[in-house]
């Protein structure tokens, strides 16, 4: 059995859901309240590859809400991730996916150091990030975003928002070994560690955003948007081409310009209808069908019965592994999510 670790977005988002899903002692409660709401199991899941195999899965809210970072309620947060981990393993789950801020809270805490829950002691081979899934799901948008636009990746630049991440760094390494992209440019806050992964790659320019974007035929989103950054469509290329990688997903409503593509990076579309209902309440255009790349990595290896932590640490993702997950991702008939035209 697979199992989905989430989020919501907000406390409003949050409230709503709550309301739909049947928890109405959640839905007037304000942060508080959710800082102490235990994980429940809210979605039982069962999706079938095109190879005619079915598995079982379910879906665990760990309750965290972004404004419990921005609020400083830290320990709370931390507290979500581990609980939701705890009772993921508690019911019986084989392999689980730590998805939006949950991975990301999980490493730039070192939670790792916490192996034990209550009476429950983490074996955290049961657990993956997804991460290596979304990076390769990503670079198959920028191919096939860009052959669509006919932007020619032999010629085009393409920048890497949040370079230095564990997704950012691998989209780096996939593009610096897989196509022939003219100019990689490194974006990123930290300076050390973009320097670290220029030596690494052997190439690519390291910029602000400001001196990015205006080059950029292909802009890649895998970090949170700063705070305040204004982005003038009429200083882009025209065309450009847009991933969003982050969530929750925002650039399509910062940016309106006919010749700036936004795809929402990082998610796949199944061959065939998935039952859950989770994610009818993350507006997904096709429910269904469409899910985050990084879910689909625990079903990926619950069909596989590898029920190791394929995606761990902090830049870890290599080539190879990436090549691995996607042919896994074919095989059971997941595909990137195509850029509208």
């Amino acid at each position: 059995m697979f199992g989905l670790i989430g989020h919501l977005t907000s406390l409003q988002h949050a409230q709503s859901v709550a309301r739909e899903l049947g928890y109405p002692e959640y839905a007037d409660q304000g942060l508080d309240f959710w800082c102490m709401a235990p994980p429940q199991i809210v979605d039982d899941i069962t999706v079938t590859s095109i190879t005619g195999q079915t598995i079982y899965g379910k879906y665990v809210e760990s309750c965290f809400l972004p404004e419990m970072l921005a609020s400083q309620r830290i320990k709370a947060a931390t507290r979500k991730i581990v609980n939701a981990m705890a009772h993921a393993q508690k019911n019986g789950i084989n392999i689980t996916a730590l998805g939006g801020f949950s991975s990301i809270i999980f490493e730039n805490f070192n939670l790792q150091r916490i192996t034990r829950i209550r009476n429950i002691q983490l074996d955290l081979q049961r657990f993956t990030t997804g991460n290596t899934h979304t990076a390769y799901i990503i670079c198959r948008q920028v191919e096939q975003g860009a052959q669509k636009l006919g932007i020619d990746l032999n010629k085009a630049t393409v920048a890497v928002c949040g370079a230095t991440g564990d997704i950012g760094s691998a989209v780096c390494r996939w593009l610096d070994a897989r196509t022939d992209t003219a100019e990689l440019l490194l974006v990123a806050r930290h300076q050390g560690r973009l320097e670290t992964l220029q030596s690494e790659l052997g190439r690519g320019k390291i910029m602000s955003i400001e001196e990015a974007l205006p080059q950029a035929d292909i802009v890649v989103w895998v970090a949170s948007m700063p705070k305040g950054i204004e982005i003038d469509a009429e200083n882009l290329k025209h065309p450009c081409l847009m991933i969003d990688g982050g969530y929750p997903k925002n650039l399509g409503t910062k940016i309106q310009h006919p010749d700036v593509h936004i795809l929402n990076g990082g998610i796949v579309e199944h061959s065939l209808d998935i039952d859950w209902k989770i994610m009818h309440i993350v507006n997904m255009n096709i429910p269904n069908r469409q899910l985050f790349a990084c879910f689909a990595e625990s079903m990926l290896l619950e069909f596989e019965q590898l029920h190791t932590n394929f995606s761990w640490g902090r830049n870890e993702i290599t080539v190879a592994k990436m090549e691995k997950i996607g042919e896994i991702s074919l095989k059971h008939g997941f595909k990137p999510l195509a850029l509208a035209v």
